[in-house]
């Protein structure tokens, strides 16, 4: 198997246009802004070119397991040792013939990025809050946002093939 690399990166890119809209005034910016002691004023000091590119670069990272998470049939690829086509045996090679696109669907990324998110933004997320002080809408805003993405990159990395 091979890595799907612009999949990865519309995958992270994904973010941007999710936050965009997630954490827009008329969704839910007013009350994160509120819950996580920002203002306008605070805001407007930052240096959005560096904060987007991190944020991009973050989402990579966040995509590149994903992958792993969402696709099964990389599951049987390490199980060969992940080596060059010398080292691929006959058994692997019918085990792609015959499951090669097996449950390679956008439903099913989604599902296993929302498990991810579930599973592993949420509590991440929920810890950091309690010992931050911060509210459970902070926390429901945040890990919210974050389950989404896991269930969008999921879905687009998973049926990119």
């Amino acid at each position: 198997m091979e890595i799907n690399f612009l999949a990865l990166f519309v995958a992270a890119l994904s973010t941007l246009v999710i936050g965009f809209i997630w954490y827009s005034p008329k969704v839910f910016g007013t009350i994160w802004m509120k819950e996580s002691g920002l203002t306008e004023e605070k805001m407007k000091g930052a240096n959005m070119p560096v904060i987007f590119i991190m944020a991009v670069f973050f989402a990579l990272l966040i995509a590149m397991i994903l992958q792993f998470l969402t696709i099964h049939q990389w599951g049987a690829f390490g199980m060969i040792g992940g080596g060059g086509a010398a080292d691929i045996k006959p058994s692997y090679a019918a085990f792609m013939n015959d499951y090669g696109t097996a449950y390679r669907t956008f439903k099913h990324g989604a599902l296993h990025g929302f498990l991810a998110g579930l599973f592993l933004a949420f509590p991440m997320i929920a810890t950091n809050a309690l010992f931050e002080r911060k509210s459970w809408k902070y926390t429901f805003i945040n890990s919210g946002y974050w389950m989404l993405c896991f269930m969008i990159m999921g879905g687009i990395i998973c049926v990119w093939q």
